[in-house]
C-alpha cells in the first residue's frame, strides 16, 4: 500500500490515511494491531493520553522493523492537563511512555481549560524540535479564530468528527481558508446508523466494486481530509 500524503502549513508531510487506536485497551492486542497496521502499509498512528495505550503503541513503533522517521505518530493531552506547566509535564509523560525522542503531531484534545497556556507550551516544544507539528481537536470555528488571534500561531491540524452523517462541509472550507488541515476522527461514525449497510453507500460501492468502508475513506481523502 503506497500511502499518499498531505503537506501541512509548516511543510511537514502527513499520511492521508491513518490507524487510530481508541478503545484498544488490551496492551498485547494493541501492540499486535499497530504492528499489523504498519505491516500492511499504515504510517500514521493516532493515540492519546486518554486512550491509555501510549505504551503499547510505543512498543509497536520500537518492534515493527520500520525506521522511526518513516512513521507519523500523533498523541493528544486530555483536559486535566490544560495549562502551561501541566501540558509540558503531560507531553514528557507521553514521550516517556512511547519511548520516543520526538512526536510528529501533538494535539489539544478538547478546547477546555487554559488552552492558551497549553498552546504556549506546545509552541516551545515545537521550536525545540520535540514535536514536528502542533494542532487541535474538536475546535469549532470561533474557538479556532480565538486561538489564532490570541497567539499569532496557526494550528497545523484540527481533528474533528467527520463522516457521511456529519460532513463538516462549511468547516472544511473555513479551515482550508486558514491553511489548517482537517483530520477526521470516527470516519465510520463508530458504526452508528448501520453505516456499513447504508443503501446509498452500498450501491456506490457495488458500482465501483468496493466495500462501503472503501467508499467512505475515498470520499474523505478525495476532499483532502486526513482520515
Amino acid at each position: 500500500m503506497n500511502m499518499e500524503t498531505v503537506k501541512l502549513n509548516n511543510g511537514v508531510e502527513m499520511p492521508l490515511l491513518g490507524y487510530g487506536v481508541y478503545k484498544l485497551t488490551d496492551p498485547v492486542e494493541c501492540e499486535k494491531a499497530v504492528i499489523e497496521a504498519i505491516n500492511v502499509g499504515y504510517r500514521l498512528i493516532d493515540t492519546a493520553a486518554l486512550y491509555e495505550n501510549e505504551e503499547p503503541v510505543g512498543n509497536a513503533v520500537k518492534n515493527c522493523g520500520v525506521p522511526r522517521e518513516e512513521l507519523f505518530i500523533t498523541t493528544k493531552f486530555w483536559v486535566d492537563d490544560a495549562g502551561y506547566d501541566k501540558t509540558k509535564a503531560a507531553f514528557e509523560r507521553s514521550l516517556k511512555k512511547m519511548q520516543l525522542d520526538y512526536i510528529d503531531l501533538y494535539l489539544i484534545h478538547q478546547p477546555c481549560g487554559d488552552i492558551f497556556g497549553s498552546w504556549r507550551a506546545m509552541q516551545e516544544l515545537y521550536h525545540e524540535g520535540k514535536i514536528k507539528a502542533i494542532g487541535v481537536a474538536n475546535f469549532l470555528p470561533d474557538r479556532m479564530m480565538d486561538l489564532i488571534l490570541n497567539s499569532g500561531f496557526t494550528p497545523a491540524i484540527n481533528q474533528v468528527e467527520t463522516h457521511p452523517f456529519c460532513q463538516q462541509i462549511e468547516n472544511l472550507k473555513f479551515l482550508q481558508g486558514l491553511g489548517v488541515q482537517m483530520e477526521a476522527w470516527s470516519p465510520f461514525a463508530v458504526g452508528k446508523n448501520n453505516i456499513f449497510q447504508n443503501e446509498l453507500l452500498s450501491n456506490i460501492g457495488k458500482n465501483h466494486n468496493k466495500s462501503t468502508a472503501q467508499v467512505i475513506l475515498r470520499w474523505l481523502t478525495q476532499r483532502g481530509v486526513v482520515a
